[in-house]
Order: C-alpha cells, then structure tokens, then sequence
C-alpha cells in the first residue's frame, strides 16, 4: 500500500463525518463513457455536438434527435456499479459517509445501496409525461421508438434529467450545501470539476480534510489536503 493510500485509510478510519462528491470518472469504470471524452463516434454518427443535443431547446425542437442520442449513449441499463460504488455504500452502512453527492445519473450508486444519494443531474430511472405527469421507467424510454410517447394521454416523455440551459433542483442543492458545510472529511472523486454550478458547491466544505482522487490534475488541487491521481474505483479498492 503506498504512502497516499495509507494516508487516505488514515483519514477515513478516523471519521464518522464523511461525504463524497462524484462526477463521470466514477462510472467509466462501470463501462459508462463520459460524453465529453470525445471518443470520435460522436462527430461520424451525430450531426451535432453532444451539448448542442442535451440542451433543452434542443429535446423540444428535435426530440427524436435528442432521444436517439440519449437512448444511444446515456441510457446504459447494462451497467453495474463498481469498487467505488460499493465501498461508498458500505461506508454509508458502517455510519461513515453521510450522503453521496453525484454528477451521474446512472442510479449505480443506489443499485449498490447507497440511500442518502443526492443527483445533481437528475436520474434516467425517472421519467414524466409533460401533459399529465405519470411516471415511467427507464426501460420504457430505451425500449420506444423514437421520442417516448404516454400510453395514456399520449404527451412526449421527458426524461428527469437537467439539461444545459436548465436549472438545478432548489431542494437537491439545499441538502448538498448542508451536507458538504457540516461534513469532516470531504472526498472528491471522477470529476475534474469544470461543469458549474456543481463544482462550486465543494466552496461550502469548512471540515479539516478535502481530497481529491481524479486521473488528471483539477483546478483545485492546492486546495486539497491529499491528492491521488488514478481512477477511483482502483484507489477505493484498497482500501
């Protein structure tokens, strides 16, 4: 065991006051691609930028063209959680981590059961009709053809997921701001913090330890107390 990661051990063996703030590296372990990462299929298969398509003027004007690439590469029913995941909730259990904090929207960290996990993002598992409100899962979005109508009242289904240009919940920040402002240790992981106002919460943390666990350098690296740079699923499984 390295030196960090014993130091990490350290740090998380001595608290009952935990919380994870998680963003896309968390769940490329699972096999879910960042849409950022722009692996090339993108720009062959799509005729435009993958934020141009998650935008909500764009699920309204195009929705076939949004829910084609959402279904595509958003919806990955597939996946199971990994180290990282599991480790968060078995910290949960043990009376450590207070709340999970996340960017996804994949629902992994509840399916390895996490209960008190904030989505920044919203959730592909939930679903609303936009002219009467009944929800659906996951599975009926991914298995309809083309845009996801209501077999009710037959209004388009929009995935609860915030789009650009949408704002974030009022509710899922108020809990995020209280969690990361009482919280000891705060641990950052998988997200390079770029994407606002999500990396602005992580101002409110007045604990004693910040660590950052990412595969490259983050703009807030001088701030934290340890740094690790590796993917996280790997560092969580030493522990």
């Amino acid at each position: 065991m390295n030196e960090k990661i014993k130091k990490l051990k350290e740090i998380i063996d001595g608290t009952d006051n935990l919380v994870f703030f998680g963003g896309a590296g968390v769940s490329t372990e699972s096999g879910i691609p960042d849409f950022r990462s722009t692996d090339g299929l993108y720009s062959q298969k799509y005729d435009f930028p993958p934020e141009t398509i998650v935008s909500h003027t764009f699920f309204m004007k195009r929705n076939k063209d949004f829910f084609d690439f959402y279904k595509d590469k958003m919806m990955a029913l597939d996946a199971k959680p990994d180290a990282a995941h599991y480790k968060l909730a078995e910290w949960e259990a043990q009376g450590k981590c207070r709340a999970v904090v996340t960017q996804n929207i994949d629902g992994l960290h509840q399916m390895a059961g996490s209960k008190n996990v904030l989505e920044l993002h919203g959730s592909i598992h939930r679903n609303y009709c936009m002219r009467c409100g009944k929800f659906f899962d996951a599975a009926y979005v991914k298995n309809s053809e083309g845009a996801p109508k209501c077999d009710e009242c037959g209004g388009l289904i929009k995935p609860d997921v915030v789009l650009y240009e949408e704002g974030l919940d009022e509710n899922v920040i108020s809990k995020t701001i209280h969690y990361i402002s009482q919280a000891d240790v705060l641990i950052i992981g998988g997200t390079s913090l770029v994407v606002y106002p999500a990396a602005g919460l992580i101002d409110y943390f007045k604990g004693s330890h910040l660590i950052l666990i990412n595969k490259s350098a983050t703009q807030r690296d001088s701030q934290a107390d340890l740094v690790i740079n590796d993917k996280i699923g790997e560092v969580f499984g030493q522990l």
